[in-house]
């Protein structure tokens, strides 16, 4: 049997130690380290949850990766056309981790009503093209089929829907302007089939999603033209790697960028969140270490005569070390227990019942996303455990120094 373990247990079971001097600052510490994982969790969760929430806003209109001419790239319009006789299409095969892959095109347009007008930009998609993400996003309607015949289907955003007052199965008057000014600009009748709500106000007050072949025809393309492609990849978090190897897999006139790069300001917002995650769980442990530092020093000293007749009995300091730190142990996965419990309580309620609302306007997105894995769960609580332990080695030396005659006497 292990006496330091059995010792301990006896302590924690007997009911002096539940009603002693010490049980309040017990209970604050345990309330202490439970708190700082209900904190942890969210933090975590909700941060994680939210970098990825925006992240696939971003990429659903714009892919993980773009292959466009040198010179374009950070244009909104499709201004030269590429080829789609490519050797990396309707595939990519040279570049392991590329998952698909779709050409677009991309033209301002005006969308004129009776009584007010938006300017958007005009996206166009074919038969390849992935609506994964959309269909995520689809709130009325039915998403576009764009693999047979050009037809006047249009996929618009509730925003713009609320701001011109459409509705489904309305049509639309879409303005291109010619590259001649002087000339009439060209107009096109689009059908709303479907209205999308991404939450990401930026992209939707901007885009409308319709035929490809309506930009080929405005800008006088061929069928096998088109603007730009867009790649999706397995892993993101092997997106730099991928698109290295994917511009080493190009003709030199084109260029590839990845969204990060297209879109540096929204990804360095984001990055901040780790920065936010990481000082709330510094803080979080070193408050419940602090805590559990005091719960400690106050169980060896309500226990110091106890102390005094187990040295004077034989015992060493590391033995009467270890019984301190078993106690301090099941007092810890106690607070760990609790935290889990309620922490995660909370992350399930509103990942299945959107409790807790967010302006869309400042995080992009209508309520606190949550992301739940098992893997930060763990590491977290076992982190917790760790740190909390080492932090109370120290406190825990102090019994080496009571002397065995002056415990016995101590009261």
């Amino acid at each position: 049997m292990n006496f330091e373990y059995f010792t301990a247990k006896r302590i924690i079971d007997s009911k002096t130690y539940k009603s002693s001097v010490s049980a309040p600052i017990i209970k604050i510490g345990i309330t202490a380290i439970a708190i700082g994982m209900v904190v942890m969790l969210i933090a975590i969760a909700t941060g994680i949850g939210l970098q990825q929430k925006i992240r696939d806003k971003v990429v659903a209109f714009n892919g993980h990766i773009m292959i466009s001419k040198f010179g374009n790239n950070n244009s909104h319009e499709s201004d030269n056309f590429i080829s789609l006789q490519q050797d990396f299409y309707p595939e990519f095969k040279a570049v392991e981790g590329v998952s698909h892959i779709q050409a677009v095109a991309t033209k301002f347009g005006i969308i004129r009503t009776e009584t007010d007008f938006e300017a958007v930009i005009v996206k166009g998609v074919g038969g390849d093209y992935n609506w994964n993400y959309f269909q995520e996003y689809l709130i009325e309607g039915r998403l576009p089929n764009f693999s047979g015949k050009r037809n006047e289907d249009v996929l618009i955003s509730k925003y713009i829907a609320n701001r011109l007052n459409l509705k489904l199965g309305d049509t639309i008057q879409t303005y291109f302007m010619r590259d001649d000014i002087n000339k009439s600009p060209r107009i096109i009748p689009y059908k709303i089939v479907g209205i999308y709500n991404s939450g990401f106000q930026d992209f939707d007050k901007t885009y409308i999603i319709t035929d490809l072949k309506h930009i080929q025809r405005l800008n006088k393309w061929n069928a096998d033209q088109v603007g730009h492609f867009e790649l999706f990849v397995d892993d993101y978090s092997q997106l730099q790697s991928i698109q290295e190897q994917v511009y080493q897999n190009t003709p030199s006139d084109m260029n590839t960028i990845t969204v990060e790069q297209k879109f540096d300001t929204i990804f360095e917002w984001i990055n901040i969140f780790d920065k936010n995650i990481y000082g709330i769980i510094g803080i979080m442990i070193l408050v419940a270490g602090i805590n559990m530092i005091t719960a400690l020093l106050v169980l060896i000293l309500e226990r110091t005569q106890m102390i005094g007749i187990l040295k004077a009995l034989g015992s060493s300091n590391l033995s009467i070390r270890k019984i301190f730190l078993y106690n301090a142990s099941y007092l810890i996965v106690l607070g760990l227990f609790w935290g889990n419990l309620i922490g995660l309580g909370i992350l399930l309620a509103q990942k299945y019942f959107k409790l807790f609302p967010l302006n869309p306007d400042v995080y992009y997105v209508s309520e606190a996303p949550v992301f739940l894995s098992l893997g930060y769960v763990l590491a977290l609580n076992i982190g917790t455990f760790v740190m909390c332990m080492l932090m109370l080695l120290l406190p825990s030396y102090i019994i080496t120094k009571i002397s065995p005659v002056k415990a016995m006497r101590f009261e």
